[in-house]
């Protein structure tokens, strides 16, 4: 099953480029161009991974990534755009970014960039990896793989 991407991206070539590197590589591309869109595109297709320009009409990226983050504080988010005055970088950050990525950019750097942030927050890993565990009470603790669980509940 391919990887969903959902890339917000108000500038047509850009966007249609972006898109059509990322299909070549393998995933699936939910593209937006604008954030309004973008929100409503997130909350229909799930997608796996958001890379987010800032500058958009509608809702601006940093708004856009607050919105997600509130319904999903785990998605990988990437920010790619021109803003690259330290403080757009923090505030990307702040706001529920995973990366920054600067305009113009590589698109080389882009794909291995998603491909990092996938790798980061789809890792699972097995009880059986794990030589030492943990067991307070109810709960027990993963050191190596930073998991806490309780009641077949796990939290990272």
């Amino acid at each position: 099953m391919a990887t969903n991407i959902l890339l917000a991206e108000d500038e047509a070539v850009l966007g249609k480029l972006v898109k059509e590197a990322m299909e070549s590589k393998g995933f699936t591309v939910q593209w937006a161009k604008n954030g309004s869109d973008a929100l409503q595109a997130y909350k229909k297709e799930q997608p796996d991974i958001c890379i987010l320009d800032v500058m958009m009409p509608g809702i601006d990226g940093f708004t856009l990534a607050k919105q997600i983050r509130a319904i999903n504080a785990d998605i990988p988010i990437l920010f790619l755009t021109a803003r690259s005055q330290t403080s757009d970088v923090l505030k990307g950050y702040e706001s529920g970014g995973n990366d920054y990525l600067r305009k113009p950019f590589s698109l080389e750097e882009l794909y291995l960039r998603i491909n990092e942030l996938l790798r980061r927050t789809k890792t699972t890993v097995s009880t059986e990896d794990i030589a030492d565990e943990y067991k307070i009470g109810k709960y027990t603790f993963l050191p190596q793989a930073q998991l806490l669980s309780i009641d077949n509940e796990k939290i990272k």
